[in-house]
């Protein structure tokens, strides 16, 4: 019976040891897809152990650790995947979502989607986080320059002529912003957010019926009362 014991550990340790990077690698990619990042992260850890300059190791691992609130982890992989593959798109993107969101490094967000636009000259949604972070800048003219780009890129996408539309409130043309929430809307009828800015286009351009009318129905798709018009529309 120790004889058979003994037999069976070695035959465990052997097939521990024998396992390849790439192994550990699909081993972690399904326990992340099950939501065990805490062992998804061992798994890349050993795949990274195996196979060093392997970018896509780190770039998973960077994922995971997202997903568990650690963000400086997260960024360190990620940086360390771009070191190794400095032509992937996607990482810069990623990275830049993570410096944006979860770091507040706008500027640092700015330049990884620059960098993957520079890599993917048709990245739209790189286009698009970049212009949302002009516009919380106060870019206006730059954030309606990368949202006209995305548009270019992809024409039936109603969140560009949205977004589009409230850099153009905020520079007080009203008018044109008018006209690109009117397109959003025609693309996406239920769009609340698109509602409620083009209220306060219309607000100033002292259509107030309309304004009422579109504050209403941004109010009934789940979004606050613009506050400006709430008097006028009494």
């Amino acid at each position: 019976m120790k004889n058979i014991l003994f037999t069976l550990a070695l035959l465990v340790s052997f097939s521990s040891f024998g396992q390849t990077a790439e192994e550990y690698y699909s081993s972690g990619n399904d326990k992340a897809e099950a939501k065990d990042y805490y062992g998804a992260i061992g798994d890349y850890t050993k795949a990274i152990e195996l196979a060093p300059d392997d970018a896509d190791y780190y770039f998973d691992r960077g994922v995971s650790k997202a997903l568990l609130k650690d963000y400086n982890g997260a960024i360190s992989d990620y940086t360390k995947a771009i070191e190794l593959n400095p032509n992937n798109a996607d990482y810069y993107f990623d990275r830049g979502n993570l410096l944006s969101i979860m770091l507040k490094d706008l500027y640092g967000a700015i330049s990884d989607y620059t960098k993957a636009i520079e890599l993917n000259p048709n990245y739209t949604n790189a286009y698009n986080n970049r212009g949302n972070l002009k516009d919380e800048l106060n870019d206006y003219y730059g954030a309606i320059s990368d949202y006209t780009k995305a548009i270019e890129l992809a024409p039936d996408d109603a969140v560009s002529y949205s977004t589009r539309g409230n850099s153009k409130n905020n520079l007080k043309d009203y008018n044109g912003a008018i006209s690109d929430l009117n397109k959003a809307i025609n693309l996406d009828p239920n769009f609340a957010s698109a509602y409620y800015n083009r209220a306060i286009s219309k607000y100033y351009t002292n259509d107030l019926n309309g304004a009422c009318k579109d504050a209403r129905k941004s109010w009934n798709l789940g979004n606050p009362f613009p506050e400006m018009i709430k008097a006028a529309c009494n």
